[in-house]
Order: C-alpha cells, then structure tokens, then sequence
C-alpha cells in the first residue's frame, strides 16, 4: 500500500491529505485562528465543581471553562489502580479556586468545552513521556513480542543505570525497530523538556498555556513512518524548508521523501482532493453498484444507512443486499476517517437473512477499520441489520471544521462559515493568478463574505494582492447565499 501525504500551507490554514494508492482517505486541518488545542498543558483554576456528576469545570484562559472528570484526576486513578474501596469523590479531589495543571485531551466541540486530565504526557518522535507514572508501555501495533521486550528493556535499563530520572514512558509504533541509541535520544530529550515545563509550571501565571504541542505541519513530519509513506509533497517554500531541517534533526531516512511541490496547478487539484473534500460535507454518498450511504450527525451519535438505491442484483434480493452492505463497508470505513466522525456511530446495515452474509459483512468492516489511525470499537450485526460502533474522537468533525448551523432552515442543516468561504476565495484567486493576466479581479460574494473580507480578512486580502501584483475588487450580490461566489476577470 502507498501513502503519500499532500501539504498544502498558507498563511491562513494548513491542509494535509492523506492519499493511499491515488485516493484521499483523511483531511487534517489548521486555521491559524483556530488551532486545536489537544496536547496542550495549561495552569487553569477551578471555576465550579458538580458534586452530582463528579466534574468540575476549570477556567484555562479560553472563551468557554474546560471539564474535567474526576477519574482525569490523578488521586483517583491511583486510588482505581490500587483498588482502594474509598476512591475519593471530586469535592475530596478538588476545592473551588484551585490551582490545577492539567493537559488538554479532546478540543472544544460543538457547545462543549474542551476535555482535561491532570494525567500529563508528552510525545516525541518515538515516545511518550508521562512524568507522573512508573509505567513502561509498548504500543499495541508492535505485535512481535520480541521485539516489545526489547524496547522495554531500553527505557527499563537507562531508568535503572539513571536514578533520577523519573516518570514513565510508552513506546509509540515508530519505535519498531529502532536502535537503542534513537530510543535514548528521545528520552534524554524528553526529560530535558519536561525539566523546562516544570520551570514554566512555577513561573507562568494562571490561566495560561505551560506547554504547546506542535503545529499540524510539524506533528505530521514527526509521525511519519519510514514502510508506508512514498511521497510527502508540500507547496509552500517556507514550510518546505522549516520541514527539511526538522527532518534533518528528528528523521533523516525521509528526507530523500520530502518534496517542493512548484506546479502551477494547485496541489489539492492533484487526486482531486478539493472535490472529494466538498462531497465530504454532503449526507448521501454514492456506491458504484447504484446503492448509495446516507450520513446523519447529531449531538449524541452518527447515524449511517445504507440503502441499495437502484441496484437489483442479477440474481435474486439476498444477493444484491449482501453486495451492497459489502460495498458499502469499504465506503462507510473510508468516510468516518475523511469526515473525522467519532464518538458513537450506529450503521444500519440492509437487513440480512442468511447469518453466513452477517459474518462476512462485518469482517469485512472490522478489516477495513484495521487501517484506521483512530482506535475504534465494533459490536456484532444485530437481526436488523444494525452495527453498533465507537470511534476515538479529539477534534470536530470536518463538517462541524468547515460549516456552522443554516439559519435559513432554522438550524436543520449547515453553511459553510464566511471564514471557509473566503479561505476558498483566496485559492481561486491563487488559481487565476497563475493562469490568467488580468489586472483586476472583481470578487462577487454576499453581504457577509464581502464584510469578513473587507474587514477581518483585510491583511490576508492586502498580502494575496501585493504577492501576485493585481487589484482585487469587491461587489455585494444580495441574491447570492453564503456559500456562493464568482471571481470575475477584468
């Protein structure tokens, strides 16, 4: 299987695509106004404790308190660890007005708050340091038992020859095979930066950032891993060169893998990734066999069904169910990466008769969400049809990333938000640059484009138009939705 991953960097956003053999499988994105904050460390202070549901929430300087479950404290966990009948309860664990160190797990969704634990980690390239545990863990992807024992016994021997140097680590999937001395390296460079962090914990006021983990460009070159990855093409020179000497330092087998994308195409344009991307944010997917998915989100779960459409099979009903829920599971696993779904997924499988159809359908599914980076969990095929599934989920979604709620329909649907709409904008203007020498180009958008664009957006309009040395011109069309635009030469 080929990986090649796709970087597309502005001074706006970062867009990473994810393409195995030809086709897009995963979209990560930044906004620059908008980074996530998973992996973060802040010294929040406790706002409000909830006896009756075992939280509280704690104020870390954002625009919403975070919530935190006293199981993410660490009093308790040691307590469940040790099997101590009196675990403490979240007034025993917490007082109002505390000062707390916690670390961000999942990032603000929807009306949520961001996720905390006080059960801080921090990841390297091939480790993941956790300052308050004794643990030495091997990730679940190394399967030869060999070869765990033998990354364990490196972090276990240097802790035990290093007896001030404390904590716990996890070997990442990276690890696989790595010599001794790379291992090592990432420990000492690890206990380095927590001996800084805990500096920045006595020095910093409260209610700010301790620690910041990567941005999404950096996170992707240090994840990368030397069997899969053939390609890693990235368009802007900048980040190109900050990549090459990241990779100098932390990875140096990829760097004859990292490549300056210069064509003047754009480079979502390859594989087609800004079409793929669009039909991303539409509930019906089509199946090549003329069945079609249907993918519902709601504030509770994600609902999939899967319907045969105008596929009737050659032979008879059970056939043509059984190739579409087939078909479909291929679809259905690719979607959840793409569209970032997680929390519960409920799929409504076309009901089957033969129980030998079941079985087969849902190995099917479990072998295709092998292939996801997500950790996921999957029930059995109920007599409906009806898979119950689970999928880890840090961020929002890709529709909840680039859309917002559609006042025209009363929130029943989404729109794209004025910010994507201008971001999208901007590249088709980019686009026409390259192509086209008009002088002007004449931005026809609504009332609510044209306002961000003159307004917020205003630096990033001024820094497009000196780049490309053209006049770039606004006009309010009231007949034009949101979501509509025209860039006009003239």
């Amino acid at each position: 299987m080929s990986e090649e991953f796709l970087i597309n960097v502005s001074p706006v956003e970062t867009r990473v695509a994810l393409v195995e053999n030809g086709v897009l499988q995963e979209i990560r994105l930044e906004m620059e106004d908008n980074k996530g904050l998973v992996g973060n460390i802040y010294k929040g202070k406790v706002v409000r404790i909830l006896p009756g549901m075992q939280a509280a929430f704690v104020d870390i300087g954002m625009d919403k308190a975070a919530f935190i479950h006293a199981r993410e404290i660490l009093p308790f966990m040691a307590a469940e660890q040790g099997g101590d009948e009196s675990t403490p309860g979240i007034t025993d664990l917490l007082t109002d007005g505390q000062t707390l160190i916690v670390e961000v797990v999942k990032d603000m969704i929807g009306s949520k708050g961001a996720r905390l634990t006080t059960h801080l980690s921090i990841p390297s390239r091939y480790l993941v340091y956790m300052p308050q545990s004794e643990h030495i863990g091997v990730s679940q992807r190394i399967d030869e038992e060999e070869e765990r024992v033998r990354l364990r016994d490196i972090v276990s021997d240097y802790l035990s020859e290093n007896k001030s140097a404390e904590g716990g680590f996890i070997l990442r999937t990276a690890a696989d095979g790595v010599s001794a001395e790379d291992i090592l390296k990432d420990v000492e460079f690890l206990l380095k930066l927590w001996a800084f962090v805990e500096l920045q914990i006595k020095t910093v006021p409260g209610k700010s950032v301790v620690y910041e983990g990567l941005p999404l460009l950096m996170r992707t070159v240090r994840d990368l891993t030397e069997g899969h990855i053939s390609l890693v093409r990235i368009d802007s020179s900048a980040a190109y060169n900050k990549v090459i000497d990241f990779v100098r330092q932390f990875v140096p087998f990829m760097e004859s893998k990292i490549d300056h994308y210069t064509a003047e195409r754009p480079i979502f344009d390859l594989y087609g990734i800004e079409d793929e991307i669009e039909k991303a944010l539409h509930r019906k997917v089509g199946l090549k066999s003329g069945g079609h998915i249907v993918f519902d989100q709601t504030e509770a779960m994600t609902t999939v069904d899967v319907n045969t459409g105008s596929y009737v099979g050659h032979r008879n009903l059970e056939e043509t169910i059984f190739k579409t829920n087939l078909e479909a599971t291929h679809a259905i696993a690719r979607q959840l990466r793409l569209r970032n779904l997680g929390g519960i997924i409920i799929v409504d499988f076309i009901d089957m008769l033969d129980e030998e159809h079941r079985r087969q359908v849902l190995r099917s599914f479990e072998k295709m969400l092998e292939r996801d980076y997500a950790k996921t969990y999957i029930s059995g095929v109920s007599e409906l049809g009806l898979v119950e599934m689970s999928r880890k989920r840090t961020s929002e979604s890709l529709e909840h990333q680039l859309c917002e709620p559609c006042p025209v329909c009363n929130n029943r649907g989404t729109l794209k938000t004025t910010t994507t709409v201008c971001y999208e904008i901007f590249r088709e203007i980019r686009r026409a640059a390259k192509f086209y020498e008009a002088k002007i180009f004449l931005v026809i958008a609504s009332q609510e484009v044209v306002d961000r664009l003159l307004d917020e957006e205003s630096t990033h309009v001024a820094d497009v138009a000196d780049y490309f040395g053209r006049t770039i011109k606004f006009q309010v069309e009231s007949m034009y939705h949101q979501e509509q635009f025209d860039v006009v030469l003239l």
